[in-house]
């Protein structure tokens, strides 16, 4: 297995810029960059490139599916998991223990949290999709906030006691 260059590309988002890294085989992980974030420019890098575009369109409410080859890097059990993010439909939401369930594991909804907080490819595999079973927002890497206006900008109803502007 050869090792392919692993590239970096800012995109620009309304809530905040996003570091996105991949090889030009697949993307790797999205995530939120903390200000003084060191990166090396990957805009020679077409994969990045398209997965910029459709993070765009999708901020820009154009896009409900992304279709971009994907490769987190996790344990058997976390991959499982964010196999099952990938299938939460824009504007819907599951709970912790929707999933586990899913997965055969009835009192499994701490383990799938935790394998959610984990996700490495944020909004990609949308584990903001993933709730409290009481409906509440639980857990968000990247603050209840962001994940309050990501639910909102895709049609879902958040609890008007989170304030989803003004991040």
């Amino acid at each position: 297995m050869t090792n392919r260059p692993v590239y970096n590309l800012r995109v620009v988002s309304p809530l905040g810029d996003l570091l996105v890294q991949g090889t030009s085989d697949a993307i790797q992980r999205v995530g939120w960059m903390a200000e003084a974030s060191p990166y090396e420019a990957g805009g020679g890098c077409p994969l990045l490139k398209d997965c910029a575009a459709q993070l765009e369109a999708y901020f820009k409410g154009r896009l409900s599916h992304f279709d971009l080859p994907l490769a987190p890097q996790g344990t058997a059990f976390q991959t499982r998991v964010w196999q099952l993010l990938e299938e939460i439909p824009l504007g819907s939401t599951r709970s912790y223990g929707e999933l586990a369930n899913r997965l055969n594991l009835p009192n499994g909804a701490r383990a799938v949290g935790s394998a959610v907080g984990r996700n490495p490819l944020l909004i990609l595999l949308p584990c903001h999709r993933v709730i409290g079973a009481d409906g509440s927002l639980t857990g968000f890497s990247s603050g209840l906030q962001r994940k309050a206006w990501l639910l909102a900008h895709e049609g879902v109803a958040v609890d008007s006691q989170l304030q989803i502007s003004g991040i």
